[in-house]
């Protein structure tokens, strides 16, 4: 049983690793499929949408709920707000914008890859550590932070310079990369502009292992959300 319910609205880290630690990311096609199936699975499918109306109408009802309903759903089940793939995890800051959409999108996404990378690598089974992880965002503070922590990232496991990485929404951020996944309003809002984030998150590298109060983020040894 998931501790975490989500709402819509609200930001939440999420994350998770391959089974064992194993790499989920092997090259660049590995990188590309998953980034695609964000892009891709982010809206209700016709036969999500047929359920929903049904749990949610009656012959009572006026048809203006009907239109109401279907308004809502084409919409996106979530912002995503930024994101990092490194070889045996990844991180993501969600907002969920429809109902039950952190999970739908989530389980499309962990169903699609698996499917994909199990085929292409010719085995079986599980390829995620388990459910995806949740940790509600709870202050801006936080949501400042993580974003900075995930699209430095790369930097943090020395994978890469973090600005030239591009399995990651930084680049977007940056401006050196016009991307078309991430919605970077609510975090650039409190910036003056690219380089005085880009100066944020040199900062949150670099502290990124002396912080105790933050590592609960920490993918490494963050428990919760299972």
């Amino acid at each position: 049983m998931r501790k975490t319910s989500f709402a819509n609205g609200e930001y939440y880290h999420i994350y998770n690793r391959g089974v064992d630690k194993r790499d989920v990311f092997c090259d660049a096609e590995d990188y590309a499929k998953f980034m695609v199936s964000m892009k891709m699975f982010n809206n209700f499918s016709s036969y999500e949408q047929r359920a929903i109306i049904k749990n949610n109408s009656s012959n009572k009802e006026l048809s203006s709920r009907n239109l109401e309903l279907s308004s809502l759903l084409e919409s996106k089940l979530v912002e995503i707000v930024c994101y990092c793939l490194n070889p045996n995890h990844y991180h993501l800051i969600l907002k969920q914008t429809g109902d039950d959409g952190i999970r739908m999108f989530m389980h499309k996404i962990g169903t699609s890859f698996t499917n994909y990378f199990n085929q292409r690598n010719d085995r079986s089974g599980s390829l995620f550590q388990g459910p995806f992880k949740a940790i509600l965002i709870d202050t801006n503070e936080y949501l400042l932070w993580l974003s900075a922590y995930i699209n430095g990232n790369a930097g943090i496991h020395r994978l890469s310079d973090a600005r030239n990485y591009k399995w990651c929404s930084y680049p977007d951020y940056l401006g050196s990369r016009a991307g078309v996944l991430c919605s970077r309003e609510a975090i650039m809002s409190n910036f003056a502009d690219e380089k005085e984030y880009e100066n944020y998150v040199d900062m949150v590298i670099s502290e990124s292992g002396s912080r105790k109060d933050l590592e609960r983020y920490y993918i490494e040894s963050a428990q919760q959300g299972a």
